[in-house]
């Protein structure tokens, strides 16, 4: 979906991205002043604009919050070193024209003409975005295979499997046995992929985290399911 930037004199610059499958506007505010609102269809931009305007001392107060966090999340310009499972990163200049990214052949490249049009919030919402499809295309070829692998060999079933790109998150399972994985976990070693696949496969048979639960990962993760919970925390969900 097509994002579109905006400047607001009293926050900065947003994304707006239309979503068919929004039901309410949601703003997401990230480190170094990266805001996207993302819009129901039947919303318009001028009530989305309104919207914002309303929120405008809630999106001040969160951008001064995620502060601390900009260190973390690095500016990725020329120099910066990134891989994906299948993709590295590659800055190519170029005498003129427009920031553009191209993805295959095993690299992102990301052509550009001058630095600042790579460091200012628009640029690294661009360049983020490609790294996202970069990542998706790789999560769609690898996690349904895989899932559908994990299923087979210790017997559990689900009802349907959806990719999506958590903040927060590496997967759920709903109340009738839809797993959603995070497209992120192709960043993961393959060990960890499968611990979080199999965690949410667990969940078809035991909704909450129990004593049962535990056993039954366990069983499937020959006993080291707790360590496997613990060397999840050494990765974040998101890169940026």
């Amino acid at each position: 979906m097509k994002e579109n930037v905006y400047h607001f004199n009293t926050i900065g610059d947003i994304a707006f991205v239309k979503n068919c499958r929004s039901k309410s506007i949601r703003i997401i505010v990230k480190p170094n002043n990266v805001i996207k609102v993302t819009i129901p269809p039947y919303v318009s931009l001028t009530n989305a604009f309104r919207f914002v305007e309303e929120k405008s001392e809630w999106i001040r107060k969160s951008l001064e919050k995620v502060k601390p966090f900009e260190q973390q999340n690095q500016i990725i310009k020329p120099g910066f070193e990134f891989q994906t499972r299948e993709h590295k990163m590659e800055f190519v200049q170029q005498p003129e024209g427009k920031l553009k990214a191209r993805i295959g052949k095993g690299l992102i490249q990301i052509h550009y003409t001058t630095e600042q049009e790579v460091t200012n919030s628009e640029g690294q919402q661009f360049i983020r975005k490609a790294i996202e499809f970069a990542i998706r295309k790789e999560a769609k070829k690898y996690l349904p295979e895989r899932i559908a692998f994990l299923s087979e060999k210790f017997g559990f079933s689900f009802s349907g499997l959806r990719l999506k790109n958590l903040t927060s998150r590496w997967g759920s399972c709903s109340s009738v046995n839809n797993i959603n994985l995070n497209i992120h976990l192709v960043r993961l070693p393959d060990h960890l992929i499968d611990y979080v696949i199999l965690h949410e496969l667990i969940h078809t048979v035991h909704k909450n985290h129990g004593v049962h639960f535990w056993k039954s990962l366990d069983l499937v993760t020959t006993g080291s399911a707790r360590l496997l919970a613990n060397e999840m925390k050494k990765f974040r969900t998101q890169i940026y």
